[in-house]
């Protein structure tokens, strides 16, 4: 009998998405899970929790950590989730730092390089958004970062319309141990039903608020329940001044009409369920420092 040669190894491993904010990390992970799994918007700090996605190749199994963008904290709430995403390269094998190509080289980026730095964990520079830049500008970048780490790989992408994101997750694949599989093929994500709706709600608020509203908002369930023909949800939309909570609610409630029909369709889309949506604008000031919402909404304690 003929010896068969034998079959590729199989690489498996946790993977962390890290960088500032807005430079587009979850739009890159819902492009490499390949549906929507994290909110995206153009707003700075849109990914507030640690959210693991799971990608299956054939050639392995990639656990990604897409965590909060990596910035100066100005509230209890936005130190946890630095604390997050830094904690994230501490249960990771390889992490990917994620840069725009349009923004400048900063104090931010010097921060994330000294994170990664300190981690000891292997890095990809993924230079986002070659979209939007001529081509000789992606080589002078190149440039400018290989002096600043020891790169495992540099891959211009374009997270928004895929390109070269098939050959980054070659990379990460290559990159992982040799291992079994740690989820099932078909398991996407260890986070709740109640999670994504509170953040497809939140992604409304985004998409139509300005100023300082994004920041100061935060959706929680208050009850979810699963009927024969329907998924009836009530959440509170909690902000910090009453005037915020006018701008919300809108002239004859149109705003708050608007941010339930578009969350609505989304949450109808996610759950493949007919949905009722009760939402209620409640005023909580200074919720951002109240240590217990915070953990409700799965924002532990801070390091130390």
């Amino acid at each position: 009998m003929p010896l068969t040669p034998d079959a590729p190894a199989f690489h498996a491993g946790f993977v962390s998405v890290v960088g500032r904010p807005n430079v587009g990390k979850s739009t890159l992970v819902n492009r490499l899970v390949g549906q929507k799994i994290a909110i995206v918007s153009d707003k700075p700090q849109t990914t507030r929790n640690r959210i693991l996605a799971v990608v299956n190749r054939p050639e392995g199994q990639i656990v990604l950590f897409d965590t909060p963008g990596i910035h100066k904290p100005m509230h209890r709430m936005n130190k946890r989730m630095v604390d997050t995403a830094v904690k994230s390269l501490g249960q990771v094998e390889l992490a990917v730092w994620v840069i725009d190509i349009t923004e400048p080289y900063g104090p931010g980026d010097r921060y994330v390089r000294e994170v990664l730095k300190k981690s000891g964990r292997p890095v990809i520079l993924a230079i986002n958004k070659i979209d939007r830049v001529p081509k000789p500008k992606i080589l002078s970048v190149i440039d400018q970062y290989r002096s600043l780490l020891d790169y495992a790989e540099v891959v211009p992408i374009s997270a928004r319309d895929g390109e070269n994101v098939d050959v980054l997750c070659s990379l990460l694949v290559k990159h992982l141990p040799e291992g079994e599989r740690l989820y099932p093929e078909d398991f996407l994500t260890d986070l709740p039903e109640r999670f994504f709706v509170a953040e497809m709600v939140r992604e409304q608020i985004l998409r139509v608020t300005h100023e300082e509203i994004p920041y100061s908002v935060a959706v929680v369930i208050e009850s979810f329940q699963e009927e024969e023909a329907l998924v009836r949800v009530e959440a509170s939309i909690l902000v910090e001044r009453e005037t915020q909570k006018g701008i919300l609610i809108g002239k004859g409630g149109s705003m708050l009409k608007t941010i339930g029909t578009g969350a609505r369709h989304g949450i109808e889309a996610f759950l493949d369920s007919k949905v009722f949506l009760g939402l209620h604008v409640k005023v909580r000031e200074h919720w951002r420092e109240n240590g217990r919402l915070l953990e409700e909404m799965g924002l532990g304690d801070e390091k130390g």
